[in-house]
């Protein structure tokens, strides 16, 4: 038997911001407390969120300081806007950060306690706070998840939440709402939805469903991602990579992911590196690995991808797969080392990512479970 979590209602499409109002007032709720961030806030996404808002008389108090990698001070502080706000809901708008920032203070304000109180699986008691999470990125799929990720400043640790209590109500993904992301925002974002895609049509938890749905999303970003990349303008490909961060969001939201994003949080927490870059990065190298132990399970991943399968070995198509995601990640424009982003290898501590990596609540995932040594030379491979 199989649990398949997706949000209640999700609008797909051009200009379903615009019907945001009208949902929230059939809901009967009275204030929402505004989740984003600086960017958010300054842009004119922001406007293109509270004027659905204000035409239906929805009231709300606009909560920015959530970091790229939100952390339990940005949480706690939002929770405290929101109990002194009287807030009876939540929106949240933006990518990865303010939506799992959002997740938690959702959990917090119904459950009480300390955001390390949720790190792992299914912690909570109650049912957050209603969220209604409006994407502004093709990538993370936090909106319709029931994943969050939260860095705890002082252990330098990013801590993984799964929980059933944090699913959002309403997911909003409006392609419309994107136009305005730079290419190297849009790139990064695009490999983290190829990771979450590829990762969980390889993990021992995938089953038919969520491998079609994996399939489906791999085909999409092949073909868009690129062309989101280069013209950030193309409506066609924002909405169609709209589509793919759906299909793979339901896929490792109900598959799970593995031991890319295992290795991946660690950088996050300790170098605040951008997470689709760093999936983007390590994706290659543990899959090569994984391919040595599951190779069957690459030719999914390989037909996705284009590749004629009849007549080819298992491990013919996963070289395929592998080749395949490295080209991409070239082509637009993914740095290939972290010398790149002013990481030095004589100042990385690959013990203490490693051990944590190897604790993380993704690497149960995983076809394998890597050593500690191995974990080390994965890191040292990103030199």
């Amino acid at each position: 038997m199989a649990t398949f979590y997706v949000p209640a209602v999700n609008l797909i499409g051009r200009g379903c911001v615009q019907e945001v109002g009208s949902y929230v007032k059939e809901l009967g709720y009275q204030k929402a407390l505004l989740v984003t961030d600086d960017f958010i806030r300054t842009s004119d996404i922001l406007e293109k969120v509270t004027k659905p808002l204000d035409e239906s008389a929805i009231d709300y108090v606009i909560f920015s300081d959530v970091a790229p990698n939100p952390t339990c001070k940005n949480v706690e502080d939002g929770l405290k806007v929101l109990q002194e706000n009287g807030c009876d809901f939540i929106i949240s708008v933006g990518g990865g950060s303010p939506q799992d920032a959002a997740s938690c203070i959702s959990i917090m304000a119904t459950n009480g306690g300390k955001p390390q109180d949720y790190e792992g699986l299914h912690k909570s008691e109650k049912k957050g706070l209603p969220v209604v999470a409006i994407n502004t990125t093709a990538g993370t799929s936090a909106e319709i998840t029931i994943n969050y990720v939260i860095t705890d400043e002082e252990r330098k640790v990013k801590m993984v939440m799964v929980d059933k209590n944090s699913l959002a109500l309403i997911s909003v993904n409006d392609p419309e709402l994107m136009l305005s992301k730079p290419a190297a925002l849009t790139a990064a974002t695009g490999m983290d939805a190829l990771t979450h895609a590829v990762e969980a049509l390889v993990t021992p938890g995938a089953y038919g469903v969520t491998k079609k749905l994996s399939i489906g999303a791999i085909e999409l970003i092949k073909e868009y991602l690129p062309r989101a990349v280069e013209n950030g303008q193309d409506i066609e490909a924002r909405e169609s990579m709209v589509h793919a961060i759906f299909l793979g969001g339901m896929a490792f939201n109900n598959a799970g992911l593995g031991y890319v994003h295992s290795m991946a949080h660690q950088l996050g927490a300790v170098y605040n590196l951008p997470h689709g870059v760093c999936c983007a990065m390590l994706l290659p190298v543990v899959e090569r690995e994984n391919a040595k132990r599951v190779p069957a399970a690459f030719r999914d991943v390989a037909k996705a991808f284009g590749l004629h399968t009849d007549g080819k070995t298992d491990q013919e198509c996963a070289d395929y797969a592998i080749s395949e995601i490295e080209k991409l990640s070239e082509t637009v424009g993914i740095p290939k080392k972290l010398t790149e982003l002013d990481i030095k290898e004589d100042e990385f501590d690959f013990e203490y990512l490693s051990k944590n990596a190897l604790i993380d609540a993704c690497a149960p995932g995983n076809p394998f479970m890597p050593t500690l040594d191995e974990t080390i030379a994965f890191y040292k491979e990103l030199f």
